[in-house]
């Protein structure tokens, strides 16, 4: 039992990272992975953690446990450090912590806010009406979904992209669940794949690239073992689907609201923006999304005075109506899209990252470093990093390497990106876009239901790591 413990406690420590502790003088640093606060504040972060995963159970949203566990292990090593004649030791830590927060909220939100604009346009509705009605064979619109899964990821977020695709396969098969199921599997793998070669198309992949620890062009070597991650299930699954054509849907078909294209196009140039403030004027990427926000929102009062009859919501108190006007309903809000941004997920990384970044601070990363990547070395480590990541959320997993900062090449950065991203493939509850399909597509789409094909899915997960070490190696 003792050496069963010797091998499973540095596994479990990589959960448990640290964000770096800056701009405090090394003696004002205290060794609490012995003391009762460590044991402590772990407890309370392996319960706030369990909460999450069994989150569609107990019906809590995620960001609820997390949250609570961040102050209360924040509360522990405060105290402890006013106790021993250091009162200001905690606060810089925390601050760089919350630093490190607050540049991933408000990239994300500017992405987010740009979904939901995208989503109000009818963008993707349009889409979806478009594949409903052109009568595709089931296997056909097996491939599609997938392959567009697959290419609009990396540019919105796998979950989003996810979403739309199952309410395509769920529209046209409604009388064949063994499809949608069989469909939904097909999704997740190829959405978590197109994210893993973008720095825009996963949390992970874009922690990466904000660390700066890889170039932006670089992500794009794993465009094949993605590929590779994709097509290898699918292929084999194709052989599982029901053959003929589902009854083709004869509703009038949805059209995209005015300004939707261009609002993706504007999408398309506030990515170009970040890339360019971090590329060549060396700044955050995020103050580029933030710029990005402007686009969006001087289109958003376009639409609204020219497009709309007239601005609303936020605009009202800012006298930009035109004359004559008194309309105080309906129109394009850009405050409206913020609003609808998904908060419990922004909330949920606060959780982590506080929560992850105390416990590091406490000391653990130094008892799970030399062992994870000093003794198994940093293939079998990477490697490992994805299997976790299909049990537990990849956030933390990345966040743990991420802090930890081994000595590796771009090569095994390149790995641990690409298998943090399709990891959490090899199980429904390993994703994002795997956990909100089990909810839209229910009774279809199920945790055995997908289990039953994970060997077929860590056969593409084995291939596209072999394809990284033949390609990139």
């Amino acid at each position: 039992m003792k050496h069963l413990a010797s091998w499973l406690s540095p596994l479990i420590l990589l959960l448990l990272p640290s964000l770096a502790f800056a701009s405090t003088d090394a003696t004002e640093w205290i060794d609490l992975t012995s003391h009762w606060v460590g044991y402590t504040a772990i407890s309370v972060f392996v319960i706030g953690y369990i909460l999450v995963i069994f989150e569609e159970q107990i019906h809590m949203r995620k960001s609820k446990p997390v949250m609570m566990s961040a102050g209360i292990i924040w509360i522990l090593i405060a105290a402890v450090y006013v106790n021993n004649g250091f009162p200001h030791a905690a606060e810089v830590a925390i601050r760089h912590n919350f630093l490190e927060y607050a540049e991933l909220f408000f990239f994300l939100m500017v992405a987010m806010t740009y979904i939901n604009a995208m989503l109000d346009r009818g963008v993707f509705d349009a889409l979806r009406s478009w594949l409903v009605a052109k009568g595709f064979s089931y296997k056909t619109l097996f491939w599609l979904t997938g392959i567009l899964a697959f290419f609009i990821s990396p540019v919105a977020d796998n979950l989003t992209t996810a979403l739309i695709m199952c309410a395509v396969v769920m529209a046209v098969g409604a009388d064949k669940p063994a499809f949608i199921g069989i469909a939904c599997i097909n999704i997740v793998v190829a959405a978590n794949a197109g994210g893993a070669f973008s720095p825009f198309g996963d949390i992970t992949t874009l922690m990466v690239w904000q660390k700066g620890l890889l170039h932006f062009s670089t992500f794009f070597t794993l465009f094949i073992p993605s590929v590779v991650n994709f097509l290898i299930p699918a292929a084999i699954m194709h052989f599982a689907l029901p053959s003929g054509t589902p009854n083709a849907e004869t509703g009038e078909a949805v059209k995209i609201k005015p300004g939707g294209l261009q609002i993706v196009g504007f999408f398309l140039l506030t990515i170009i923006t970040a890339v360019s403030f971090h590329n060549f004027l060396h700044l955050p990427p995020v103050y580029g999304m933030m710029f990005g926000l402007g686009y969006l929102k001087l289109y958003g009062f376009y639409i609204r005075r020219f497009k709309e009859g007239g601005p609303t919501g936020d605009d009202m108190d800012d006298l930009d109506l035109p004359p004559g006007s008194d309309d105080k309903h309906g129109g394009f809000d850009i405050f409206d899209k913020v609003a609808k941004s998904e908060w419990d997920t922004l909330f949920f990384f606060y959780g982590v990252i506080l929560s992850v970044g105390g416990l590091g601070f406490i000391g653990y990363l130094s008892l799970s470093s030399a062992y994870i990547y000093g003794e198994l070395g940093p293939d079998v480590a990477n490697i490992l990093v994805g299997i976790m990541s299909a049990i537990v959320d990849n956030i933390p997993v990345m966040f743990a390497v991420l802090t930890m900062n081994p000595d590796m090449s771009e090569f095994h950065w390149l790995l641990v990106t690409l298998t943090a991203g399709v990891g959490g493939s090899l199980l429904s509850i390993g994703s994002a876009a795997g956990v909100a399909l089990m909810g839209q597509a229910r009774g279809s789409y199920t945790f055995f239901s997908h289990l039953k094909w994970t060997p077929v899915i860590a056969l593409g997960y084995a291939a596209s790591i072999y394809a990284h070490y033949l390609i990139n190696g």
